[in-house]
């Protein structure tokens, strides 16, 4: 197994290619060793699913509805197809999750039709939701009628309480309703030290893709309808997308553990606070200069070409982007499962120790 593993990454150390490398948090697994003894009736009709129910009212207010998912595509898809019309349109950044890595499923799945906006720092504006009003009432053109929202973006930017709130403001003055994609919501949260409802309900959000895996999960994810009424035939279209899970209760479990005890904090961070840590490093080795300050598990470093061979001679790391310098842009990711001896290994690599 140990080759095999080798193999699958040339030989190189995953540990900050993603936060997907991550391995399941030893509490989800206790969790689920523990809902493993007794029989449950399925797809949903569990104790377990009902008090999953249970917290997410408590967490985004009453009317709250959750849908658990195998993973962030579906829930994303299940989202936006619940919350448009055959005519909708979705208005999204256009380096967002959404538009470019989840290999056209939007369109190709949920017959959905993106908007995406050029920015600069991953997030969007309400003068990106003005920008396609044009198309309103116009035959020709899909309707712009949601706008989803990355938190955290791909580029490891935040979209504030009040930004949020702006933005939902702005939608909801012409009829759009408004989604986040919230595969690192935790890590987004953590960084702002704001409740996941308040960054979300509190702040006029209509539906969230609630993430799990990222932070701990084994492949549990969810559809968080927090306003019923931009939503049409949800558990439906969970169904017909191949997101509705037989044994729904152990989905439910891994939820539940990570969100109503805290554990999702937690893990969030202390994946942010390796990413500080190891963003510090680099920006103190010469010719090394970030994009910006880690705020959440994302660091983005402009390396000279000879750091960037020695990184990734020994890791598999991306690289993101290459900067007006012509050196290398760097993508590090850090888990719930980073170590601060992981973060100084890379840093003595780096330095070329």
């Amino acid at each position: 197994m140990s080759k095999q593993r080798a193999t699958n990454t040339g030989g190189l150390d995953a540990s900050f290619a993603s936060d997907n490398v991550a391995g399941v948090s030893p509490e989800i697994l206790a969790a689920l060793g523990r809902d493993n003894d007794a029989a449950a009736l399925p797809y949903g009709d569990d104790p377990l699913s009902a008090e999953l129910t249970d917290w997410a009212k408590d967490e985004f207010g009453s009317q709250a509805e959750i849908y658990p998912v195998f993973n962030g595509t579906g829930a994303n898809v299940v989202s936006l197809q619940a919350m448009l019309p055959r005519w909708g349109a979705a208005i999204c950044a256009a380096g967002a999750h959404v538009n470019n890595d989840e290999g056209a499923a939007p369109e190709r799945v949920g017959a959905v039709k993106l908007l995406p906006r050029a920015v600069t720092d991953g997030t969007l504006t309400p003068a990106d939701i003005e920008a396609e009003l044009g198309a309103v009432g116009f035959v020709h053109a899909a309707q712009p009628l949601a706008v989803t929202l990355t938190q955290s973006t791909e580029v490891g930017t935040l979209y504030s309480v009040e930004e949020i709130t702006a933005l939902a403001e702005a939608a909801h003055r012409h009829g759009i309703g408004v989604h986040i994609d919230g595969a690192r919501l935790s890590n987004a949260a953590a960084a702002l030290g704001t409740g996941l409802g308040e960054l979300t309900a509190g702040a006029g959000v209509d539906v969230v893709s609630l993430g799990g895996t990222k932070n701990g999960a084994l492949a549990a994810e969810a559809v968080v309808v927090i306003n019923p009424q931009r939503v049409t035939g949800t558990a439906f279209i969970r169904k017909y997308s191949m997101q509705l899970a037989s044994k729904q209760r152990f989905i439910a479990a891994q939820l539940l553990e990570l969100f109503s005890t805290g554990l999702w904090r937690k893990n969030a961070a202390g994946a942010n606070a390796q990413a500080a840590a190891l963003g510090a490093g680099l920006s103190a080795l010469e010719g090394v200069r970030l994009s910006a300050e880690p705020v959440v598990n994302a660091v983005f470093p402009e390396v000279p070409q000879e750091v960037a061979a020695r990184i990734q001679s020994r890791y598999l790391v991306h690289t993101w982007d290459t900067a007006p310098s012509g050196n290398p842009v760097l993508r590090l990711m850090c888990s719930w499962q980073t170590t601060g001896e992981q973060v100084q290994a890379l840093l003595d690599c780096a330095r070329g120790r």
